[in-house]
């Protein structure tokens, strides 16, 4: 197997540097990361089997021609001996149907040639499933899972069931072909399950003088998969018709090259396994490292001399070698989080020990707060409990002070009294934006996107907010935020903020709830929709520093988060690279002729 053992390990990097984002459970994935490259790599193992590029090929090994005609002379015996019935012919092939070129002994069939498909049974009506385990498992789509059936979860039916569908089973010399719902599944049935009855969403491909893995293995290649894609109904509910599946055009080696491909595939799917395995160890390994020195800077909560030694010692490791620690969005997205921690430790701008102290701010806010109750603009609230000790999470730098939102601006929930909400009454000629708690969670800092439009009468039953509000969701999404870029209303399941001291930079407070996001949800009710509300937004300690400093927090976050996103734009166009790169591969070694020369001089079996 020098030829393609060659193709694996000369492109090592690229097999294991593809990565994406994986928008789905499945095989091949760490986390929320899909493995492309290896993916891709199994993919291109099965193809190159299929189209006999992945073991020699032997002069002595009877043809696959001989091969169909055994089983064509036997079909015609059954059908003489009324024990199958007569099919319809299948149509002849044709040379566009024939992608690439056979090796010697290899023949061109339809699946029907040498298969018959049968299908599954949906229950009778008025009898169910049931999770209590009896003699006679049901197979449904959703066990079949790796090109197999997942035995945790399984279904089963009553004897009485059973005996009205008893003729539609699977037996472990089958293959089962999914479809409807998901389409173009193959799999085998384990052993424990043979005779089990099938679903109606699949089908079961019954056989003889064929290799069961090969066909299992030639079936979930892209070339098979891509002629069920073609032959699917195009229906609302796309299903996969049992005739069309017959209809399937197969490259049929010789049997004897059959067992070898199957031990061929099985090794170097192996391998990939190995790939897989080491490339998601690296990945977690890397993370975690990157976990452990982010950690260590706001580990120590103190700011003594003694910790800021510390600090310093723990920034130049992270800074000697941060090109290869944020080299994942993973990391990237975990060092924002650690600039956003350490701004509001005040532990990334120096302190000015001229800058006015936080508390005299604090006294500043007290006598504006009152005189906006006394001309009636905010309501008198109830005053908020002391700030004891015990519930300070860390030591504050000289000059910042403890606070709670509302002693530092308007906290206040959302209006929207009509019901039912969506009355056109309220949105007819609207011009009024409205925002919900979407547009909130998919803002990324400043809101830009509303969800719809109200007018006077919409107005009147809600409120206005100010551009530059922080708005705060509380139900759905918990503690997403983000700061309106125009004036809108919104619900009640959104609060917003407004500092009462213009001069405050109202981001420096939507950078904070980003840090505290994970012990408000903590705060939320284990229901089916979690919420929280504003009596537990109002107790939040915030962490409040002077007024330059915390406007110099910002502006030096907003740098930060910049330069961050700029890593991920670089991270994004390199692994689009790699993504390229490994199509290449794929494809450069479908149309390489060499790679089945290198196979006969060397033999890969």
């Amino acid at each position: 197997m020098a030829g393609v053992k060659k193709l694996i390990t000369e492109h090592i990097d690229v097999w294991t540097s593809a990565i994406k984002k994986r928008n789905a459970t499945g095989r091949g994935s760490n986390k929320k990361i899909e493995l492309t490259g290896i993916k891709k790599l199994r993919e291109l193992i099965l193809e190159l089997a299929v189209r006999g590029k992945l073991v020699s090929q032997d002069d002595s090994d009877e043809p696959a021609s001989v091969l169909l005609e055994t089983i064509a002379e036997e079909k015609a015996q059954l059908i003489a001996n009324k024990k199958i019935k007569k099919q319809k012919p299948l149509p002849v092939i044709t040379d566009e149907e024939k992608p690439f070129e056979l090796p010697s002994g290899w023949q061109w069939c339809r699946l029907g040639y040498f298969a018959e498909i049968k299908g599954g049974k949906r229950l009778p009506k008025g009898h169910t499933l049931s999770s209590t385990k009896t003699d006679h498992a049901y197979i449904r789509v959703t066990d079949m899972k790796n090109g197999s059936v997942n035995l945790n979860g399984l279904q089963y039916l009553s004897s009485d069931t059973q005996a009205l569908i008893s003729q539609y089973t699977i037996s472990n010399k089958d293959l089962y072909i999914t479809i409807a719902g998901t389409i173009g599944e193959i799999g085998s049935v384990p052993d424990e399950l043979n005779g089990v009855n099938l679903t109606e969403n699949a089908a079961k491909i019954v056989f003889g003088k064929i290799e069961l893995l090969w066909l299992k293995q030639s079936l979930s290649s892209n070339f098979a998969m891509n002629q069920f894609m073609d032959k699917m109904n195009q229906l609302a509910q796309p299903k996969l018709a049992l005739h069309r599946i017959l209809s399937s055009v197969v490259a049929l080696p010789p049997l004897t090259e059959q067992h070898r491909i199957v031990a061929k595939v099985d090794e170097l799917m192996a391998l990939c396994d190995q790939l897989e395995q080491q490339t998601e160890q690296s990945l977690t390994a890397h993370q975690t490292l990157v976990e452990v020195l982010l950690a260590s800077l706001t580990s120590d909560t103190s700011t003594d001399a003694n910790n800021k030694a510390n600090f310093q010692t723990s920034w130049q490791r992270i800074a000697e070698h941060f090109d290869v620690l944020f080299t994942t969005e993973a990391s990237i997205e975990q060092l924002k989080q650690t600039i956003l921690q350490l701004a509001v430790m005040g532990k990334l701008v120096p302190q000015n020990p001229n800058d006015e102290p936080a508390s005299v701010l604090l006294g500043k806010i007290v006598k504006e707060k009152a005189q906006l109750i006394a001309d009636k603009k905010i309501k008198k609230q109830k005053p908020l409990p002391a700030i004891t000790d015990e519930e300070k999470p860390f030591e504050l730098p000289k000059g910042w002070d403890w606070s709670r939102l509302p002693d530092i601006g308007e906290l206040a929930r959302g209006k929207s009294k009509h019901r039912p909400r969506n009355d056109p009454s309220l949105y007819i000629n609207g011009e009024i934006k409205l925002i919900q708690t979407g547009d909130v969670a998919r803002s990324n800092g400043i809101i830009k996107t509303h969800t719809a439009l109200y007018n006077d009468a919409g107005l009147a039953q809600s409120r206005l907010w100010n551009k530059g509000t922080m708005c705060i969701t509380i139900a759905a999404n918990i503690a997403d935020t983000g700061i309106l870029g125009f004036d809108a209303c919104f619900p009640d399941s959104v609060v917003g903020f407004s500092p009462f001291q213009n001069e405050m930079n109202v981001k420096y407070f939507e950078y904070f709830i980003r840090t505290a996001k994970s012990n408000l949800e903590a705060f939320a009710p284990a229901t089916a929709q979690k919420n929280i509300n504003l009596e537990i937004l109002g107790q939040l300690l915030v962490p409040l520093p002077p007024l330059n400093e915390l406007n110099a927090i910002v502006k030096k976050i907003d740098g930060l988060m910049a330069l961050c996103e700029q890593l991920k734009a670089r991270l994004a166009d390199a692994q689009t690279t790699q993504l390229h790169l490994a199509d290449a591969v794929v494809e450069n070694a479908l149309n390489d002729q060499s790679l089945n020369e290198s196979n006969d001089r060397q033999g890969l079996s």
